[in-house]
């Protein structure tokens, strides 16, 4: 199969979807892989890199695309990178297709296979490719979260995360116990702060008291624990995630008004659509504003910041997806592997996400080769 890799232009993006590994197993398998020329730049992965083991460089995104049949790429496309696919061919990158309708269209109308990142299913029906980002998510979030309690505004608290002897931790509140929270929990709790997750389902709140300890508090989430809780954090951390479709406002404005000034949001659910009210995507050269005199931070690319340690984990997680889509050709890798089937938002011109046909009011139809509905 002939795959191609994108130079990412997206909010800053700076990962690679495959690094040089990758594409070597993939040669070894007889696969042609075209990278475009400097994709691995801000990864530091050199053009040379890639050709040493067996990559073609090619020099402009149009090229890729043209050459190739399973176009990768990290960030979701751009309309103007979606025009420029060719009828049928097949893309796996992070789409969030629930906010870009016109996106959904395009593929639909190139009857384009679409297959998101985010939505990729493990045998016990966990995310695996979603998980690695989320990681890294968590435990930048406690490190971005430490960065901006220091002087850096006139409001800023001024506080270590951690405290020191007689000065009490900062207390940092986050919702959501998934990987992201999880992870940010453990990051927070090893530099010594105040940690408080808030989630609905009891299990991994269990979960995460057998990872942690009582090092951890955990509550359970609802409006009036969310409300008591954003009043004493210093640190909130929005860790929310509902598969495949578009993150409920859980803290409102009237909420962010109640918070300490110079407390800090950082909500990494802000790539679907964040999970407080007030929140809005930043980027990585702008990251925060100030809102109620409280800080938000809210970069939807933040794994974007190690780019090269994100890469080896995106790198990881969809080398075999890619593999046997590349040995077995998209049908026969759908039928085989229910969990990638199941990211499969488009597929010969149907819309075969029924949350997205829902959210949209588009006919939904199931992967031909599961029903014939």
């Amino acid at each position: 199969m002939r795959i191609g890799i994108l130079k990412e232009t997206h909010f800053e993006e700076k990962r690679i979807a495959l690094t040089p590994a990758g594409v070597k197993l993939l040669v070894d398998h007889g696969h042609q892989v075209f990278v475009e020329k400097d994709a691995g730049f801000q990864s530091r992965f050199t053009n040379e890199e890639f050709e040493d083991v067996g990559a073609k460089i090619v020099y402009s995104a149009d090229e890729a695309i043209n050459r190739s049949e399973l176009i990768l790429k990290v960030a979701p496309f751009t309309e103007e990178e979606a025009l420029k696919l060719n009828p049928e061919q097949i893309v796996f990158s992070f789409l969030h297709l629930f906010m870009r309708r016109k996106i959904l269209e395009i593929f639909l109308e190139k009857k384009v296979t679409s297959i998101g990142f985010e939505l990729v299913e493990d045998s016990n029906g966990n995310l695996p490719i979603l998980s690695v980002m989320s990681e890294i998510a968590g435990q930048m979030s406690i490190q971005i979260a430490a960065r901006y309690l220091e002087k850096n505004f006139d409001i800023s608290r001024g506080m270590l995360l951690g405290g020191i002897p007689g000065v009490a931790p900062a207390a940092v509140v986050i919702l959501g116990a998934g990987t992201v929270g999880t992870n940010a929990a453990r990051t927070a709790i090893g530099v010594g702060a105040q940690v408080i997750v808030l989630d609905k389902d009891l299990n991994k709140l269990k979960k995460l008291e057998d990872i942690l300890g009582k090092s951890v508090t955990t509550v359970v989430l609802n409006p009036y624990t969310i409300e008591r809780a954003v009043r004493f954090a210093d640190v909130l951390i929005g860790a929310v995630l509902i598969k495949g479709e578009k993150t409920p406002h859980i803290v409102t404005e009237a909420m962010v008004k109640s918070m300490k000034p110079g407390s800090v949001i950082i909500d990494v659910s802000i790539d679907q659509g964040g999970c407080v009210e007030t929140s809005r995507p930043t980027t990585i050269s702008n990251p925060v504003y100030v809102q109620h005199n409280v800080i938000h931070y809210c970069v939807p690319n933040i794994p974007a910041l190690v780019s090269r340690t994100a890469s080896y984990g995106l790198n990881n997680a969809i080398i075999d997806y890619v593999l046997e889509i590349a040995e077995s050709g998209i049908e026969e890798a759908l039928k085989s592997n229910e969990g990638l089937s199941r990211g499969v938002c488009t597929f010969a011109g149907n819309c075969t996400n029924e949350a997205l046909s829902e959210l949209f009011d588009l006919e939904f139809k199931k992967l031909f080769f599961f029903s014939n509905n």
